[in-house]
């Protein structure tokens, strides 16, 4: 009798381990296996997400045959324990070991935004609120509020974010992405200041990035930017005023119609350059590596005018009355037409 009891003990044993070890084969089997979709599909991992209820998610989604194996699978391997929120991109042909792995390492879906060069810091916010995949925090603030969001309190915003394309997330906040252009232009800025020419008429960088702003705004040529920063470097080193049309239509704000008129040369706030002598309190928007460049590394000469051709490039002049010949010929021949 006990030696019966003996064998039936051992036989159910055995049973317990061959059917254990095809479990664990075929649960093996199935997370090395293609999931069954059949096209890309985007899906949102909220955060607190239990595997369990992830399974049985994507199952219900069509996305998992097996749910209770990729449970089991995901808790086997640990997998289960580093899932990351976010929305990912499921594709044919992943296997579940494949798709825990992405949730595993955070490999979500992400977006992106340009902001251009010459911008000021309102459109910047504009494109920003525009974009429904950020997660908006800051609509309706101040300038002054929206700094302090920031941890920049007090600072002025216009050309303290570098313009560039940005990548981010699903539901990324716009308070980050500000962050992220923040230290970059506080990177190139940094980087450029130390590799800056000898005497220039600067006292920070700061005062550089001012100067490269009016630079962006002045021209869209390349081959030009670092000849409109050598006329304004001269007209600072003169003590003369810059007289810059973007400075006076920047300070215009919303009341620039655009046309200057000569009663907007002669208004005398902080920023027209026609009336006081320097640069403008802040910069006029957000310059882009080339104009920073062109900021601290002036063209040398004796050019100190210049003037629009009406092509998209510009006359320089040395003399006063060079410069009078050139905005008669360029300037004042095609108002006429």
């Amino acid at each position: 009798m006990l030696n019966r009891v003996i064998k039936l003990l051992v036989l159910t044993i055995l049973l317990i381990g061959i059917g254990g070890g095809w479990l664990a084969y075929d649960i093996d089997r199935y997370a090395n296996s293609p999931i069954i979709i059949l096209a890309e599909k985007a899906y949102v991992i909220k955060p607190g997400t239990s595997v369990k209820a992830l399974a049985k998610d994507l199952a219900s989604q069509g996305v998992l045959e097996k749910p209770l194996y990729f449970e089991w699978y995901a808790r086997a391997t640990q997998m289960a324990l580093k899932i990351q929120a976010g929305e990912y991109l499921l594709k044919p042909g992943t296997t579940p070991k494949q798709l825990l792995t992405i949730f595993n390492q955070g490999d979500v879906t992400q977006y992106a935004l340009t902001v251009v060069e010459g911008w000021t810091f309102k459109q910047m916010l504009q494109a920003i609120e525009r974009e429904s995949n950020i997660k908006s925090t800051l609509k309706g603030l101040s300038r002054e509020k929206i700094m302090e969001r920031l941890g920049m309190p007090g600072k002025h915003p216009e050309g303290l974010f570098y313009p560039d394309t940005y990548y981010f997330p699903l539901g990324d906040t716009d308070v980050n992405f500000l962050k992220r252009a923040y230290q970059r232009m506080d990177e190139v800025l940094k980087k450029a200041w130390q590799q800056r020419d000898v005497g220039l008429p600067y006292k920070t960088a700061y005062d550089a990035l001012i100067m490269a702003s009016i630079v962006e705004k002045e021209t869209a040529a390349p081959n030009e930017r670092n000849a409109i920063a050598g006329v304004f470097v001269r007209r600072l080193q003169k003590r003369m005023r810059l007289q810059t049309d973007p400075t006076v239509i920047y300070g215009l704000g919303d009341a620039y119609d655009g046309n200057i008129r000569r009663r907007d040369l002669k208004n005398p706030h902080p920023y027209n350059t026609y009336v006081h002598r320097g640069l403008p309190p802040t910069p006029i928007a957000l310059p882009g590596k080339d104009a920073i460049y062109a900021a601290l590394h002036p063209k040398p000469g004796k050019d100190l005018y210049f003037v629009a051709r009406g092509d998209g490039s510009h006359y320089f002049s040395a003399t006063l009355e060079e410069h009078n010949r050139a905005v008669a010929k360029y300037q004042l021949k095609r108002r006429r037409r």
